[in-house]
């Protein structure tokens, strides 16, 4: 099995698993890899350092980690993450009222409905409507790898 860092034409980069360096390079040239994130298609191998198991390595003093080491089986934690992590907590944390949410925050805005957090989609037209009532709303990004569920 391999694993390589990848890298799409928005600079999203991610991990792919392959069986081989052969399968790898034939699923990026036909298109079959796509960013997980945006869904992009352009994707390009990153260079990678190999990773040694060395049984012998010396440890570290005790109290005192390696330059460089983290704890064992943590991730570093990028902008990227944080992101998504915080996109997957709107989604589930509000109601998705889709083409009917400048509807909904009317209702809500002028106490006509139960205030909640909700998401959807609104054109320009009234996302300006809304904030000429004085109604906050915010455009949130929601990469393409959570708008489909997961099997």
């Amino acid at each position: 099995m391999k694993v390589l860092d990848l890298r799409c034409a928005q600079d999203h980069r991610f991990e792919g698993w392959f069986a081989s360096e052969d399968d790898a390079q034939a699923q990026i040239s036909q298109k079959l890899v796509q960013c997980p994130i945006c869904a992009d298609h352009a994707i390009t191998r990153l260079p990678s350092a190999p990773r040694l198991n060395l049984s012998g390595a010396a440890a570290a003093p005790a109290g005192r980690a390696a330059a460089g080491a983290q704890a064992p089986g943590a991730a570093p934690v990028t902008l990227q993450s944080l992101y998504m992590k915080a996109v997957k907590q709107v989604l589930a944390q509000t109601e998705d009222v889709g083409e009917r949410f400048a509807e909904e925050a009317r209702r809500m805005h002028y106490d006509e409905a139960p205030e909640r957090g909700i998401r959807g989609t609104a054109s320009p037209d009234e996302v300006q409507a809304l904030a000429e009532e004085g109604i906050d709303t915010f455009q949130l990004v929601v990469p393409a790898a959570l708008k489909q569920t997961a099997h």
